[in-house]
């Protein structure tokens, strides 16, 4: 048995069978406002958990993404993120990774002063480098720096795209390509031409299951379009991710990073002189919860250098699971 119980206590006993208790935060991350952004579960550290049971909490959860903190196995790194869907566990992900450094600065489970703070954590991909921003009013964001991104070739059936879409060939930005694209976890990038295309998407996961979903570089599909609803940003983005349970993602950390290398290689946003672009994707407003990734991209001459993204969070609630020891020890 796994209950769910939103309350606090310290020592279970049901059935005259003593329950263990796992502790964990719900927060909103890629938002200011409660019930905006992309919400995520982030467990206290417990380094007893065997992967099957973090999947099976997080299945129950349903949530897009549950993380666990865990110590880390090299004493100069801060701690150790396993990430999980309802259905897989991921190398790296982005609102996990935001989300977990924010609920660890707010709760005091690592040190942090006034100013930036570097932290390490450890993860699937390797070391992912995370800083978090601290004002005398509290924190003021957290931002990751992603594995530099790597190119696919680029994809050809347009049509098919398009009809995976449920949108016209016409609906499609024919200035760029439709590529996939991976800092970690590859995305397919299927520039729209409007807004009013974007909202009117509807994936058809037969297409999906048929055409792309077999392929590691198709099988995550993610949608973006100049044209925004907020003067702030630069794109607007919709992410559908069927084979990570996933019918569609509010706000996508591991997707974005990529989207501002894409958007930078392909001249969608103007070349800065500086090098630095500095790009906000909106996300989920069709979801009703209203997502703001803030990208950064770093470039000297052709080369991408440093890819980051970062933003606001919110923290909205706190929970337990029960566990009996017999469900502890799968």
């Amino acid at each position: 048995m796994i209950n769910v119980k939103h309350c606090h206590m310290i020592k279970v006993r049901k059935g005259g069978i003593h329950m263990k208790t796992l502790n964990y935060t719900l927060i909103d991350v890629f938002t200011t406002k409660p019930f905006g952004g992309n919400q995520l579960a982030v467990f206290e550290e417990k380094d007893n958990l065997t992967p099957d049971l973090m999947q099976t909490i997080a299945r129950e959860l349903n949530l897009s993404e549950t993380v666990f903190i865990r110590k880390a196995s090299d004493p100069n790194k801060n701690k150790n993120l396993r990430i999980f869907t309802p259905q897989v566990e991921l190398h790296m992900a982005g609102h996990p990774t935001i989300g977990a450094a924010y609920v660890m600065a707010e709760n005091g489970m690592i040190e942090t002063n006034i100013g930036l703070n570097d932290w390490i954590f450890e993860e699937g991909v390797g070391d992912v480098p995370v800083t978090v921003e601290m004002l005398d009013s509290g924190i003021s964001k957290v931002e990751m720096e992603q594995p530099l991104p790597s190119f696919g070739d680029e994809y050809t059936e347009r049509e098919l795209a398009a009809n995976l879409l449920s949108l016209s060939l016409e609906d499609l930005d024919p200035t760029f390509p439709i590529q996939t694209v991976s800092s970690g976890v590859p995305f397919l990038y299927i520039p729209v031409r409007t807004l009013s295309a974007m909202k009117k998407i509807s994936f058809r996961t037969d297409v999906w299951e048929k055409y792309f979903s077999e392929d590691p570089n198709t099988k995550h599909i993610f949608t973006f379009a100049t044209e925004t609803e907020e003067p702030q940003s630069t794109v607007h983005s919709r992410m559908f991710a069927p084979a990570m349970g996933i019918s569609e993602d509010p706000a996508t950390g591991a997707a974005s990073g990529p989207l501002g290398a894409y958007l930078v290689k392909h001249g969608v946003v103007p070349s800065e002189t500086s090098g630095i672009h500095t790009i906000r994707s909106e996300q989920g407003l069709e979801m009703g919860r209203p997502s703001f990734i803030d990208i950064t991209i770093i470039k000297e001459g052709d080369a991408i250098q440093k890819v980051k993204i970062g933003g606001k969070s919110l923290i909205i609630g706190s929970g337990q699971i029960y566990l009996s020891n017999t469900i502890e020890k799968q």
